[in-house]
């Protein structure tokens, strides 16, 4: 994918040796976030442990909150690598914002409350639609088709697409490597489509930083866990995938591409909001939410199964994904 238009300083010195930069940006990416994670997790506040959780117990005493760390490279290396226009400097500072709010809520003694959390996430989803609206119009394709959507409608269901994308995200994290390895496939699959659909060079180069931060921060976080991205990593993560499936221009692809991560994190914000506000109190009430933690306390599945195995079904959902636009 070559650097055209602007450009950063790196490559304007690497100018003609674009392997060379790729490999540079790569291996800076990958190795310089391993050793900011290496070296700055002592600072972080460590996991209480969580009573209601399944194995939560496990997870007392670990630096908790390293999303700071993987979302502060994640951005560094952005401003270092990629050729930022306004419209992804203005993403990466709503990424950072979804960061520096779960990191706060990680580090407070009293979690956060649902109204909190939710106007925060409501700013960050507007700030994305709104933006995302204002640089690219409100075509959307779908299937083979293309049109163009009224653009009240588009960013309303824009701010429900981020919106949706924080929370289950963030109620995916709850066992070691499955919230950042089913984001890291899910990402993945919308850099396939922009790289090879789009040609959105400076959104390409974005995404595939955020590949690679990813990839450092699972070489600590696979079991048993050296460390945990707490909500500081999942809202963010979060953000990002919302960010990468508008980009596609197929932004209803996000159904299948984050299929498992809707699945696994949106059935309790279904079953609580079902019980809560429709007052169904039996809904669903032989399925524990997440599911991951149904498969491991019902169906009786290990930790590393839950992980393969919703990998496994995402990337296959994601490979559909990919391979539905022509």
């Amino acid at each position: 994918m070559p650097l055209k238009g602007r450009e950063t300083m790196i490559y304007k010195l690497l100018d003609g040796y674009e392997s060379l930069f790729y490999t540079i940006f790569l291996g800076v990416s990958f190795f310089g976030s391993m050793f900011a994670l290496e070296k700055l997790a002592k600072l972080l506040p460590k996991d209480q442990g969580r009573e209601f959780a399944v194995n939560g117990a496990l997870s007392e005493g670990k630096p908790r909150g390293a999303g700071i760390i993987v979302i502060t490279a994640f951005v560094l290396l952005c401003a270092l690598f990629v050729p930022l226009t306004l419209e992804l400097v203005i993403y990466l500072a709503l990424i950072y914002l979804a960061m520096i709010t779960g990191f706060l809520d990680d580090a407070a003694e009293t979690p956060w409350g649902e109204l909190k959390k939710g106007i925060l996430d409501m700013v960050i989803s507007v700030g994305i639609s709104f933006t995302y609206y204002h640089y690219n119009g409100s075509e959307i394709h779908l299937l083979d088709h293309s049109f163009e959507m009224p653009a009240v409608v588009f960013i309303i269901l824009g701010i429900i697409l981020v919106w949706a994308s924080i929370n289950v995200t963030n109620c995916s994290d709850g066992i070691d490597g499955l919230c950042g390895s089913m984001s890291l496939i899910s990402i993945i699959g919308a850099y396939a489509i922009i790289r090879h659909h789009v040609f959105d060079n400076e959104a390409g180069l974005m995404l595939l930083t955020s590949i690679v931060v990813i990839l450092a921060y699972l070489w600590y976080n696979c079991k048993p866990s050296k460390m945990l991205m707490g909500d500081a990593g999942s809202r963010a993560l979060g953000v990002i995938i919302a960010i990468a499936y508008l980009k596609t221009g197929h932004p209803f692809l996000f159904l299948i591409g984050a299929f498992m991560l809707i699945l696994d994190g949106g059935a309790g914000l279904v079953k609580l909001s079902c019980i809560r506000y429709l007052k169904l109190k039996n809904f669903m009430k032989d399925i524990r939410t997440p599911i991951h933690d149904h498969m491991r306390k019902n169906q009786g599945w290990e930790d590393t199964e839950v992980v393969f195995r919703f990998a496994i079904a995402q990337a296959f959902l994601t490979l559909l994904a990919v391979y539905s636009i022509r």
